[in-house]
């Protein structure tokens, strides 16, 4: 049986090479861990889509069923699913998120 918000989150994470679901916009973050990953992905420069959960309950839902994770930041890179806030900060902190990113073929600009 087709679920169209399991087919439409594969999508967006096939389609885009970094994809961040999150509550708000990249621009306008509405909640403090969303904030905290826009501003990692922004500092270490690479290019991502962020798509608002709170514009969509099916999607709120659907994504937290598609990866099994409770929780909302998500990050994908290359279509996985690569963790929330807290793995994202430890990520950064130990520079595996730019390992990740070289490892998946990805450009990013860091922040010198």
């Amino acid at each position: 049986m087709s679920n169209p918000t399991f087919d439409r989150i594969q999508a967006e994470i096939t389609e885009n090479p970094v994809v961040l679901y999150m509550k708000g916009t990249p621009v306008f973050p509405q909640c403090g861990f969303s904030a905290r990953v826009v501003q990692i992905l922004s500092h270490v420069g690479v290019p991502f889509k962020g798509v608002n959960v709170l514009e969509d309950a099916e999607l709120r839902e659907g994504i937290k069923a598609f990866t099994n994770w409770p929780t909302i930041p998500q990050l994908y890179v290359s279509g996985e699913f690569v963790g929330g806030c807290d793995i994202v900060m430890e990520m950064f902190q130990n520079n595996e998120l730019t390992a990740l990113l070289d490892e998946k073929g990805i450009k990013y600009e860091a922040a010198a």
